[in-house]
């Protein structure tokens, strides 16, 4: 399994720049609020999924007065051998390098280092609309399977091209059900791939969700999508005269959505909000195990303020339980540090701590 034993970080968020080695099992970065604990983090993401973990175009990470940020990390990969890898951002756009050789389509990369990232931002999942869950549902899916990835960039360029010939006023019918027909096997390889994840995740995440709250609701994920109904060319055919006043594509996978209930309610009306925290931190767990299932081994594992969501006994069994003879690397972030040590030191003699200042990161014992 890969474990990131170093990386530097140069002109990302408020970190000007940093040289940090890592343990391979558990890593605490505690300090204030706003001292750059999350941005190293969100470093850690983007060298995985080369992008922010919070949908942050590139240039929003340029640190203040910068033009661009360079990260760079070394791993320990699962065969046991070392492996470099370095992204570079700037204002032209993003260069990503493995042992000096580039990478020329980031999709290629998106997979070899499985991460999970567990953050306060987590929030919108409930809270906001279907495209937050589909993000989440691309971001695990991309990882363990390159086919989904490639349907999902296939299907957004030709709905950009549909879209583009709706806002046209006399737009060419002709290509439009070309463009059609061409959607239709990506969306039907998406609208699976996202069904069998749901029925994969509703069972570990009632069980985590149980374990975390310790209460008696019954919790739940449904996936919805507008292929249950029709085909993708079937859809669009019943939509066109919708679609020519609306100028946009108002069917297809890009509406897909997940339902989060409990009780049969959707938990964003019925649940209170320790029950959306408990069950949005049980959701992520739940990626976790899916993700250890899919790999044969488990994923890095970035938990970001972890103790705000839930109080300390429930997240020390959490972390107790992905902790485990077979548990991967573990980056823990909390503004405590004695908290995170009587949490942490119950479980493995083999961390490591840092204090976060100001973007800078001291290592102490």
């Amino acid at each position: 399994m890969p474990s990131l034993k170093k990386i530097i970080v140069q002109d990302f968020r408020n970190i000007g720049f940093q040289d940090l080695s890592f343990s391979p099992n558990v890593n605490c970065i505690s300090g204030n609020n706003g001292e750059g604990k999350t941005n190293l983090l969100d470093a850690i993401y983007y060298l995985s999924m080369t992008k922010s973990a919070f949908s942050a175009p590139d240039r929003y990470n340029f640190r203040y007065g910068t033009t661009g940020f360079t990260l760079g990390g070394v791993y320990e990969m699962e065969n046991g051998l070392e492996s470099r890898f370095s992204l570079k951002a700037t204002q032209e756009g993003k260069k990503l390098v493995r042992d000096d050789k580039p990478i020329s389509r980031m999709a290629e990369h998106i997979g070899v280092l499985p991460v999970v990232m567990v953050s306060p931002g987590d929030g919108v999942l409930v809270s906001e609309s279907g495209e937050e869950r589909r993000r989440l549902s691309n971001a695990i899916l991309s990882q363990m399977d390159p086919q989904y990835l490639s349907a999902v960039q296939q299907y957004n360029r030709l709905l950009a091209q549909r879209n583009k010939l709706l806002k046209d006023y006399s737009p060419d019918f002709g290509l439009m059900d070309v463009i059609d027909r061409k959607m239709s096997a990506p969306a039907a390889y998406i609208s699976g791939a996202r069904k069998r994840l749901a029925a994969d995740l509703c069972p570990v995440v009632a069980e985590y969700y149980r374990l975390i709250s310790g209460g008696g609701e019954n919790v739940s994920l449904e996936y919805r999508s507008d292929l249950e109904e029709a085909s993708l060319e079937e859809l669009f055919a019943g939509h066109r005269e919708r679609d020519l006043a609306l100028r946009y594509t108002s069917a297809g996978v890009q509406r897909d959505d997940f339902l989060f209930t409990m009780d049969f309610h959707p938990i964003r009306r019925g649940g209170s909000q320790g029950q959306q925290k408990s069950f949005l931190v049980a959701l992520k767990f739940a990626q976790y195990e899916i993700m250890k299932r899919s790999y044969g081994f488990p994923p890095m594992l970035l938990l970001d303020d972890v103790f705000d969501k839930l109080d300390m006994s429930r997240i020390s069994n959490l972390i107790g339980m992905v902790a485990g003879a077979d548990f991967g690397q573990i980056f823990i972030t909390d503004t405590d540090k004695n908290r995170l040590s009587s949490v942490v030191d119950r479980i493995t003699e083999d961390r490591a701590y840092f204090i976060a200042s100001e973007g800078q990161f001291t290592k102490v014992e």
